[in-house]
C-alpha cells in the first residue's frame, strides 16, 4: 500500500507491506485523513514530544528513528476482520473511531506509531470495540472531523462554562474552532473570539461565536465590565454587597505558545478559569502570585472521553455542529507535504484533509 511515512524529519511517499490485522481487529480503507496541528508539529519534533511524554510515566512505545505514518482524524471502511472480532460492523461499512490499539505493551496511538500506521496510507488497522459507524447521508470529509472537534466537546465539557459565564476563545484555529462549536452546541454564550488572522475570525462568525476581536487592533479583556463580569476582587466585593453576583469568565487558551499563558493570567479579572487546550512544548513561565491573588483556577486538558466522541459526531450528523466551513483543502497522498507546508499560512488554510485513494 501507499503511505506518506514521515521518516526523520522528512516526510516521503512509499510502498508499505499491507498491516493485518490481529485478535479484536479490523483491516480498513482510509477513505479520508485531516491533518491535525499536532501532526505539523511531530515532523520536526517527534523526539521532543517524545522525551516529554517519557517524562509524564507514559510507558516509550514511539522510536522516532523509525518510520512513522501520521493520521488520527479518519473516516475509514471496514475491509477485513481479525480473528475474535463480533463482525457487527460489515464489510463496506463507513466508520470513525478513537485512535487506540490497546496491545501487551500498552495503549499505542494509531498515527503515532511504529506498528499501526494512520490515515496518511491507503489502509489502516484499528480496534473494533473503538469504532462507530458512520450515520447515513453524512459525508466522509464531515465523519473524519469527529476527531478534531471532540477535542473542543471535551475542553468544554471540562470547564465551568454554563449559564452565568461569559467565554472567551483564545486562538481561531481547529482547536479554537471546535470550543467555540462545542459552546454554541450548548446554547451557551457570549462567546468572545480572538485572533490575529481575518481568515480565522471570519472562520469564528461562521461557527457562532458573538463577537469576534482582531487582539492587534482591540483588546478582547476590555469587554468584560460591560458583559457582566467584575474585573477586581473589590468589584466583585462591592457587587456582593448590594446582593449581586456577576458573571463569571471562562477563558479557553488555544494557541499553546509560550507566554499566551502569562498574558491571560495578566488580564482576566478575578476567579476566571483558564482551560489550557493549545499544545504547547517549550518551556514557559508563570507567576504564580498573581493567580493566586486573582483567585485563577488554571486547567489543561487533553483529547476526549468516548462519549464525547461519539456525542461529536452525533452533533455534526444531525447539524448541530457544520464542520464544512473549517475544511479549506483535500489533497491526495503526494500532496501531503506541500499542505503542511501551506498550513504554516493561518490566513490561507485551517484543515486539510488527505485522500490517501487519490
Amino acid at each position: 500500500m501507499r503511505a506518506v511515512v514521515r521518516r526523520g524529519p522528512a516526510l516521503v511517499v512509499d510502498d508499505l507491506a499491507t498491516p493485518e490485522p490481529a485478535a479484536g481487529q479490523v483491516l480498513v480503507r482510509t477513505l479520508c485523513c485531516g491533518i491535525c496541528g499536532s501532526d505539523l508539529h511531530a515532523v520536526h519534533a517527534m523526539e521532543t514530544m517524545v522525551a516529554l511524554s517519557a517524562r509524564t510515566g507514559e510507558p516509550g512505545l514511539i522510536d522516532p528513528a523509525r518510520d512513522i505514518v501520521f493520521g488520527h482524524e479518519y473516516c475509514a471502511a471496514v475491509l477485513d476482520h481479525g480473528p475474535g472480532t463480533d463482525r457487527r460492523l460489515k464489510t463496506g461499512t463507513r466508520v470513525v473511531g478513537m485512535p487506540v490499539v490497546p496491545t501487551p505493551r500498552g495503549f499505542e496511538t494509531v498515527g503515532y506509531s511504529n506498528l499501526f500506521p494512520g490515515g496518511f496510507a491507503q489502509q489502516m488497522v484499528l480496534t473494533e470495540a473503538m469504532l462507530l459507524p458512520v450515520p447515513n447521508g453524512l459525508s466522509d470529509v464531515a465523519a473524519a472531523m469527529t476527531e478534531p472537534f471532540a477535542v473542543g466537546e471535551h475542553a468544554v465539557a471540562e470547564s465551568d462554562a454554563g449559564a452565568d459565564t461569559v467565554n472567551l476563545v483564545v486562538g481561531c484555529g481547529p482547536v479554537g474552532l471546535a470550543v467555540i462549536a462545542a459552546l454554541k452546541a450548548r446554547g451557551l454564550g457570549p462567546v468572545i473570539a480572538s485572533d490575529y488572522s481575518p481568515a480565522r475570525r471570519r472562520l469564528a462568525e461562521q461557527f457562532g461565536a458573538d463577537e469576534v476581536v482582531d487582539p492587534a487592533a482591540d483588546d478582547p479583556h476590555a469587554r468584560w465590565a460591560a458583559l457582566g463580569v467584575p474585573h477586581s476582587r473589590t468589584e466583585r466585593s462591592l457587587l456582593a454587597m448590594t446582593g449581586g453576583t456577576g458573571k463569571r469568565a471562562v477563558v479557553f487558551e488555544c494557541v499553546g505558545v509560550p507566554g499566551v499563558i502569562q498574558s491571560l493570567i495578566e488580564r482576566v479579572p478575578v476567579g476566571t478559569q483558564i482551560l489550557v487546550v493549545g499544545v504547547c512544548m517549550q518551556t514557559d513561565s508563570i507567576e504564580p502570585f498573581l493567580c493566586i491573588n486573582k483567585s485563577i483556577a488554571l486547567k489543561f486538558v487533553l483529547a476526549y472521553t468516548p462519549d464525547e466522541f461519539a456525542a461529536t459526531l452525533r452533533h455534526i450528523a444531525d447539524g448541530t455542529i457544520d464542520v464544512a466551513p473549517a475544511v479549506t483543502g483535500e489533497v491526495g497522498l503526494d500532496g501531503v507535504a506541500d499542505a503542511f507546508a501551506a498550513l504554516g499560512e493561518p490566513d490561507r488554510h485551517c484543515k486539510i484533509v488527505v485522500r490517501p485513494g487519490t
